[in-house]
């Protein structure tokens, strides 16, 4: 039996520290035990496949990878790791406390309305990291936004969001010529946004990891907590993906991009408002 079945330590924190031994599919069943534990623990393997986008056959294999005769054998340990209430909130986020103090400014009001369904707890778990996302976006020289397929829109929207506050950006959404030759001008100065859901993209991974090795600031902007996204980045966001439907839901990564235009625009709105207003007039 596994350790996590013999009550050495906690069913998730088995699985991710396990994480980088596991295939590309079963990263993706990785991923999701670890952010839905409580539905993995009633949900069937077909449902389970179907949420993490993969096939039931990898769901058992991931199972066994595990050291379980199968996925009923993992679906009980995450019964037991549900049930004792293993997995604590973060610092400050217990179930009693409040998402935010009553005396909120006008920035944390608007995250307040803006991701009160669909983003996670932890997405809004800390307002330094926030603050410091906001500031590091405001006074950057340069902003590179790199997602694709997907991702690609939101990038694109970002991206527009940040122009009308005079912020220069400029996005890589596919491994064309021209987003590899802007990755290849990350330098010190520059602040890399990685955008992801799911599995990662190559050219995604890639520039956070030429951000890394230049020494250039970088944010994440994630899905999952096991992300490779993640793991390169300064400071992570996260946000919930989940919904019954076959796709993804991208409703809490618009509400992050929304706060974050906001946050930059709450800190001179005087200025951003002449700037906005004679752009409506072009």
């Amino acid at each position: 039996m596994p350790p996590a079945a013999k009550g050495h330590q906690t069913l998730s924190a088995y699985i991710t520290s396990r994480f980088d031994e596991f295939s590309r599919s079963q990263k993706d069943v990785a991923q999701y035990v670890v952010d839905h534990l409580d539905e993995v623990a009633f949900h069937t393997a077909e449902e389970l496949a179907r949420r993490a986008n993969t096939s039931s056959s990898t769901v058992v294999r991931f199972s066994q990878a595990l050291g379980f005769e199968g996925f009923p054998e993992l679906q009980e340990s995450a019964r037991e790791e549900y049930r004792h209430g293993h997995r604590q909130p973060p610092r400050g986020l217990e179930q009693s406390a409040p998402l935010f103090s009553l005396d909120m400014n006008a920035f944390e009001s608007a995250i307040a309305a803006s991701t009160s369904e669909r983003l996670t707890r932890r997405a809004v778990s800390s307002m330094l990291t926030w603050s410091a996302a906001i500031e590091l976006i405001a006074t950057s020289e340069r902003v590179l936004i790199a997602g694709t397929d997907q991702m690609a829109f939101f990038a694109s929207y970002l991206r527009h969001l940040l122009m009308l506050l005079d912020i220069r950006a400029e996005i890589a959404a596919s491994p064309s010529q021209e987003a590899l030759s802007r990755l290849g001008r990350i330098d010190g100065a520059t602040l890399v946004i990685g955008l992801s859901a799911g599995r990662p993209h190559p050219l995604v991974v890639r520039a956070m990891k030429i951000a890394r090795h230049r020494k250039a600031a970088t944010i994440a902007i994630v899905d999952a907590t096991l992300s490779e996204v993640a793991k390169l980045s300064d400071r992570t966001l996260y946000y919930s993906s989940n919904t019954p439907a076959f796709v993804r839901s991208h409703s809490g990564l618009l509400s992050i991009l929304q706060a974050l235009a906001f946050g930059v625009y709450s800190r001179d709105t005087s200025q951003y408002d002449e700037r906005i207003r004679a752009f409506k007039l072009k």
